[in-house]
């Protein structure tokens, strides 16, 4: 997970507990990534976590019969869910927090609902009648019916998954049966109101003799067997999705009563299977559960093929009630395999995959049950059959045909070319995306995989080339899962190589992330002393006064003059001004996906007018596919460490011109010169740090790490691994220069606008100096060639030494005003050096937090010598004296005798 998703998170989740401590998201994010394990259920671990929390539950039979009822919906994560709540179970503290955070969410809650609600619910202050109470009641009665009814009736369960799917698919509506299908339930053969065998008139069964009483009962069992009442024997009424039970004449003998009783739920189980089987034939259903209903329904047949050979016996007077009950033992348990997979399908209301990892279970569950376990491997591989094929066109080919959103992968519309647009644009994570309750359970360990080959051949497809598999073959469902395992797994190498190969050698992916590397993180010398030397004057402009147009031109000579020239992808560089500064940018990118995403995106850019180097940075053009791995995200990192490195190298030449133009103290009083000892030794301080946080940068950073990503690159096999790489490259380059961590950007930048100052000031005081030596030397007492001054010449001197009077005046009484130069001098002085304490102070914490962060680095670079340590060891040891009051009034008190 990268730096960034992890601020996300983390951030969001602090939000949402409100947690208002002083541990920022730093804290949580180091607790987290050193205490992360995988975790592993089993049936043993899941057992004991759902008897812990039932023990802790005030109400264990609502939990243990929620529990059965998900279980009974095969339900994605349940384990998993119950073994980490019965693990905040175990933490008091945590279990205090989280229940008094709900306490409170409850009371917003209430008091939200009280002033938007039109129930007349009297004032806090008045207590409530009981006549009230019970009007309340009422309402809030009838409010709670009308949401939670029971189970949609089919009609309305098919209208809403038509128009989902129809919403979906606007262009190829869902096929629809007749209406006829529907109206005319004679077709369905299910126990039709009013259906009785004969017309003559019922004579009880009590005044008939046994034997008779026996032959009667048959030839009711035999219509009722297929969904026919009989005369003696009637269907009950059903009342939502519940079994189908009978009322038997309680006149008949006991003797028969009994066996008739173990008969009837064969045909209980017929009505639930015929019921399922019309119910999902529907187009509605998607093509899996069609082709489950017509693998129940071929089993229907041979069913009614018995019972029809049955009638043929009983016609001939060969069929007894005990032989009935003899030749219906095979379908028994058929039908009752059957009913029990109809209504666990119904509950979960099952759709495509989940159909696949109902029956799989199933199909496992009856280890030891050969008939039952035949009975659903052979349904299983019916209903799969239309699956694989929607799998095997993906894997194959890259092609998604899933019209009825049963398969494990989902697309969606997006656009490739947004990718160089939007930052926070995740094309190749949300074009394809996994739908986990459609993963079959059997192929959950692959489903990643899945997912990436059919990602890396739809790429392929997408550039114009045709791709054909060359181990392409059916994939055909069976309980030795590592077959079809193997088969995708030979696929998913095919795929990987076929993009990594198309990148790498026909796009040169390597070559255009170097050439980004050469302009982004500054390792082209050359080009940026030509560059800045042409532009320097241009970029000391406000942002709005720029012309962008003038800067390409720039541009274009700096590279046609430097070594820059000899690189073939130079044309797709491109000037780039950005709206805020570099702060504000960090900020927005870390608050993405959080509760101050839209705040900060609605503020203005900027309180401050921003001047042309505070908001140059480069951009670069990028093409379908490369624009998969340098996408927008990519590019807005390599901005941000290209915006650090580019003012810090400014910030070096503006000290370095300072060096230059002080060459004139030489020519000053040795008063003057002492006065400029300090001003030279705090630039000598600033350009050391200046340059040593450049070097750390460049050769302590992005080299080594360069290096390292060029080395995955060359081992990678997918481009899943070359993203990986690039995206930790990126990470790693902005967590070790200081760009994912605001607070330490934060000082930074103060440093570098106190030697921007410190330039500035150095450079005028300067300039008033060279002016006053101008005129000490501009006098009368000279002549030219031609003789003494004329009147004219005396006249024009005496102008330019009172315009340079009047320039000196100006400048020189602006350091005067506040005590002077020196004074100056020591106020600059001690601002750098108290936000260089700090950030070193800082960079320690930081550092001694995290054992495998470089940032320590820099402190061994700044204070080489030993020289900030003392002050180091005063901050933290009085940082420590805070602390130590503050636990010492957080400890209880003790008690005394």
């Amino acid at each position: 997970m990268s730096e960034f998703r992890i601020h996300h998170d983390v951030n969001e989740l602090i939000s949402l507990l409100r947690l208002h401590g002083t541990e920022g998201a730093e804290h949580y994010i180091d607790l987290l990534q050193k205490n992360r394990t995988p975790y592993v259920t089993t049936s043993v671990s899941a057992h004991s976590a759902k008897v812990k929390i039932a023990e802790f539950s005030r109400t264990p039979e609502d939990f243990l019969k929620k529990y059965e009822e998900l279980k009974s919906k095969n339900t994605r994560n349940l384990d998993p869910l119950v073994y980490l709540l019965s693990k905040l179970t175990e933490d008091k503290e945590t279990l205090l927090y989280l229940q008094q955070n709900a306490k409170d969410k409850a009371e917003q809650l209430a008091s939200s609902s009280m002033a938007g609600s039109s129930l007349p619910i009297p004032p806090n202050t008045s207590k409530i009648s009981m006549q009230e109470l019970e009007e309340l009641r009422k309402q809030l009665g009838s409010v709670t019916t009308s949401v939670t009814s029971g189970p949609q009736p089919v009609e309305v369960l098919r209208k809403v998954l038509r128009e989902k799917l129809n919403k979906k698919n606007a262009g190829q509506p869902v096929p629809v049966f007749p209406a006829w299908v529907y109206e005319r339930p004679a077709l369905i053969g299910d126990f039709l109101p009013l259906s009785n065998p004969g017309t003559d008139v019922t004579v009880p069964i009590g005044s008939l003799p046994l034997p008779s009483q026996e032959a009667t009962i048959v030839e009711d069992l035999l219509y009722v067997l297929i969904g026919v009442d009989g005369r003696y024997i009637t269907a009950q009424p059903l009342v939502g999705r519940q079994n189908r039970s009978f009322l038997v004449d309680p006149n008949l003998d006991m003797s028969v009563k009994e066996l008739v009783n173990r008969i009837l739920p064969v045909a209980g189980s017929y009505s639930m299977v015929t019921r399922f089987i019309e119910e999902k034939s529907s187009f509605e259903y998607g093509q899996v559960n069609h082709a489950l209903a017509a693998a129940m329904r071929t089993l229907v047949k041979e069913y009614m093929i018995l019972i029809t050979q049955l009638e043929h016996l009983q016609r001939q007077g060969l069929l007894s009630l005990q032989k009935l009950w003899f030749y219906i033992q095979p379908t028994l348990r058929t039908m009752e395999v059957l009913a029990s997979l109809a209504i666990s399908l119904d509950k979960g209301e099952c759709l495509g995959g989940a159909t696949l990892s109902l029956l799989h279970d199933r199909t496992f569950g009856y280890t030891g049950d050969s008939q039952a376990q035949e009975l659903c491997l052979y349904l299983t591989k019916a209903a799969s059959a239309p699956y694989f094929e929607i799998l095997e066109r993906w894997i194959y080919r890259g092609i998604i045909n899933d019209p009825y959103s049963e398969f494990m992968v989902e697309e969606h519309e997006l656009k490739k070319e947004k990718i160089q647009e939007d930052y926070n644009d995740k094309y190749w994570d949300k074009r394809y995306t996994i739908v986990q309750q459609q993963i079959p359970s059997f192929l959950q360990k692959v489903a990643d995989k899945i997912l990436s080959t059919g990602k890396y051949l739809n790429v392929v497809r997408e550039c114009g080339h045709d791709v054909t598999c060359p181990d392409a073959r059916e994939i055909i469902y069976t309980l030795k899962e590592r077959a079809y395992v193997e088969q995708i797994e030979k696929v998913y190498s095919y795929a990987s190589k076929v993009l990594l190969d198309f990148l790498m050698e026909e796009k040169e992916l390597v070559a255009r992330l170097r050439s980004i590397k050469h302009y982004f993180l500054m390792d082209q010398g050359d080009f940026f002393v030509h560059f800045m030397d042409l532009t320097e004057e241009e970029l000391k402009k406000s942002v709005d006064d720029i012309i962008p147009t003038r800067l390409e031109a720039l541009l274009e000579l700096a590279l046609r003059m430097s070594t820059a020239n000899t690189d073939p992808f130079k044309d797709d560089l491109k000037i780039e001004l950005m709206p805020h500064d570099l702060i504000t940018q960090l900020l927005r990118v870390l608050a993405i996906e959080t509760r101050q995403e839209k705040a900060l995106i609605n503020a203005d850019p900027t309180e401050l007018s921003l001047s042309g180097l505070e908001a140059f940075s480069f951009d670069y053009i990028v093409k379908w596919p490369l624009s998969l791995i340098i996408n927008r995200k990519a590019l807005t990192r390599y901005q941000m460490l290209f915006r650090h490195m580019f003012y810090c190298k400014h910030v070096e030449r503006l000290l370095c011109n300072v060096w230059i133009s002080n060459k004139a103290a030489k020519q000053f009083s040795l008063h003057s010169a002492k006065w400029f000892a300090g001003a030279f030794t705090l630039r000598q301080r600033m350009l050391n740090f200046v340059q040593n946080i450049q070097y750390y940068m460049m050769f302590e950073v992005m080299e080594p790490t360069w290096h390292i990503l060029e080395k995955n690159l060359k081992s990678a096999s997918n481009i899943d691994d070359v993203l990986s790489h690039h995206n930790n490259f990126l990470d790693n380059c902005l967590k070790d220069c200081m760009l994912t961590n605001p607070e330490l950007l934060k000082i930074f930048s103060k440093l570098m606008s106190v030697c921007v100052m410190f330039t500035n000031c150095l450079q005028r005081f300067t300039q008033s100096m060279q002016v006053q030596t101008e005129m000490e030397r501009l006098t009368l007492e000279h002549g030219t060639m031609m003789g003494p001054p004329t009147q004219s010449e005396k006249t024009e001197e005496a102008m330019k030494k009172k315009l340079t009077s009047k320039y000196l005046a100006e400048h020189v009484d602006a350091f005067q005003s506040s005590s002077g130069f020196e004074s100056t001098i020591n106020n600059f002085d001690s601002n750098f050096s108290t936000h260089l304490l700090d950030l070193l102070d800082k960079l320690s914490m930081y550092s001694t937090n995290d054992c495998e962060h470089s940032m320590i680095n820099i402190i061994y670079r700044l204070d080489f010598n030993g020289f900030y340590t003392e002050r180091l060891k005063q901050l933290s040891a009085e940082r420590n004296q805070k602390v130590t009051p503050q636990a010492a009034l957080l400890r209880p008190p003790v008690a005394t005798q």
